[in-house]
């Protein structure tokens, strides 16, 4: 396994960018200089992460998320 964290990846196992390996493994993000823990997806090359909007689910029952543009650095913890 590569020591780099894929470019695109998301916790939900319903999407395709869904990744079970390296979540296994422990990805950490740093976001604009910031570590953040609440990341539900990022993407590198576009620049974006998505974070959870308090508890507010949407119709389907996934959470209600947040697009936030910015410098993204994922890394692996372990």
């Amino acid at each position: 396994m590569s020591d780099t964290p894929p470019d695109r990846l998301a916790v939900s196992p319903a999407s395709r960018f869904h990744d079970a390996s390296a979540l296994d493994r422990g990805v950490g993000i740093r976001f604009n200089g910031t570590e953040r823990d609440n990341v539900e997806e990022y993407s590198v090359s576009e620049g974006w992460i998505r974070v959870q909007v308090g508890k507010s689910l949407d119709r389907r029952g996934n959470p209600m998320t947040m697009k936030f543009k910015g410098t993204v650095e994922p890394y692996f913890k372990s």
